[in-house]
């Protein structure tokens, strides 16, 4: 399971315990809850410690990126946190192309002319889309955040899931990262990513799946990306060395095959987009940092036999994650970035008029909506103890949304802060 995060009485980052230890400390008032997510406790009676080493291992997502904490012990390499951090992208992108369709709708209309003004706009060096610069700041600030409140000694990033430079001639010799028990690796990711982990011919999945010519060696087909997919053995060996259009009799089918193997990876491009922008910004931290490969990444964990997700590549990246140990019962944090609120006043109705009245202020008595509290209320309909995240109302009235339902009507007297909101959902 997860370990608890300690901090020293001075708030020095000491080393993570067991849960049941926090519990026993809590118990005895010989510490108290400093954070919730990630749970995190503070000693009163203690300043220094022995700690050793912790490395974070990180696995940027185009819409999901894993980390672990890595610990380097006396009987190997084991993994005490890991969390999964659900990005926001997609929503970023939505609401700036509704603001850009509502910004050119006022241009348009007969009222006030209101100049354009991307002519006097210049992006700085090394600018990113806001879509891509969240999930850039995303991995940042956790990875601040995780220092903060750990020993980290040293970060692990996968910088690439594939190397798309690489791919124009997957089979060409002298590529040293390629030769010996890397071979192939990356080029089977990145096709496995591409065609949806299915057979192109059959759409069969959950079986194992062949590098495929769609344009066979024998008849001038190259060895180019866009000429390879993936097929499962009984349709390999049925096609043999005839040409995909008199392979494939469904018009329909043969167009959607000639298009998907032409289009690009919108997943990977965004990756491959942001992977030298988090490598810098994770550079600021100033601690040592290694870049490896997703190939690598995926080969540590066929070796050890560990199942398919974020934290979990992030657990065996680079050379440290060759032969590392992963308790059974580990659970991960389940991250989900929400944004801090939004500048929109009022809410439009299907044709772009206001439906309702501008919004209030964004604190109400001290609280402000997504804030993790505790309420107690000792009479009443609703006497009893609330935990959960709160939504503010300007009659000071709240709602405290619990892990099974929503309380309504909590007087604000009644409530106090567990954590102040950060952007982040948790589960």
């Amino acid at each position: 399971m997860q370990r608890v995060l300690v901090l020293a009485t001075t708030g020095r980052q000491l080393m993570p315990c067991h849960p049941a230890r926090a519990r026993a400390l809590l118990r005895k008032g010989r510490a108290k809850v400093a954070r919730r997510f990630p749970f995190t406790i503070q000693l009163k009676d203690r300043e220094t410690g022995v700690c050793q080493p912790l490395e974070l291992k990180l696995d940027p997502g185009s819409r999901t990126t894993g980390l672990a904490l890595s610990l380097e012990g006396k009987r190997g390499r084991r993994i005490v946190f890991a969390a999964n951090i659900a990005h926001r992208g997609l929503a970023i992108r939505e609401a700036l192309t509704t603001r850009r369709a509502i910004r050119r709708s006022r241009r348009n209309r007969h009222t006030r002319y209101r100049a354009p003004r991307f002519d006097n706009r210049r992006r700085p060096q090394g600018w990113l889309p806001p879509s891509l610069l969240s999930r850039v700041e995303n991995v940042f600030n956790w990875a601040k955040k995780l220092q903060r409140f750990s020993p980290i000694r040293a970060i692990a990033i996968e910088t690439v899931r594939f190397d798309t430079q690489k791919l124009v001639n997957p089979e060409v010799s002298g590529v040293e990262y390629q030769q010996g028990e890397l071979l192939g690796y990356e080029l089977r990711e990145y096709l496995l990513e591409k065609w949806q982990r299915a057979c192109a011919y059959c759409g069969k999945k959950d079986l194992p799946l062949e590098v495929e010519h769609i344009v066979p060696s024998s008849r001038g087909g190259s060895n180019r990306v866009s000429n390879l997919t993936l097929a499962c053995r009984p349709c390999n060996q049925k096609k043999a060395s005839r040409s995909v259009e008199t392979f494939v009799k469904d018009k329909s089918k043969l167009t959607r095959i000639l298009s998907f193997a032409k289009a690009p990876l919108k997943d990977a491009a965004a990756v491959n987009a942001t992977r030298f922008a988090i490598a810098e910004r994770l550079a600021k931290l100033a601690l040592p940092l290694s870049l490896w490969s997703g190939g690598r990444t995926k080969h540590n964990r066929m070796r050890q036999d560990y199942a398919k997700d974020h934290w979990i590549d992030a657990a065996c990246v680079g050379e440290s994650g060759t032969k590392v140990y992963i308790p059974p019962k580990l659970k991960p944090l389940k991250v989900q970035a929400t944004g801090r609120g939004s500048r929109q006043q009022c809410l439009m109705d299907r044709y772009g008029f206001p439906r309702t009245g501008p919004k209030a202020q964004k604190r109400v008595h001290g609280f402000q909506t997504g804030d993790i509290v505790h309420a107690v209320v000792n009479q009443g309909k609703k006497k009893g103890k609330y935990s959960g995240r709160l939504a503010v109302r300007s009659t000071g009235n709240f709602n405290i949304k619990t892990g099974t339902e929503t309380i309504q009507g909590i007087r604000y007297k009644d409530c106090r802060i567990l954590q102040r909101f950060d952007g982040y959902m948790y589960a």
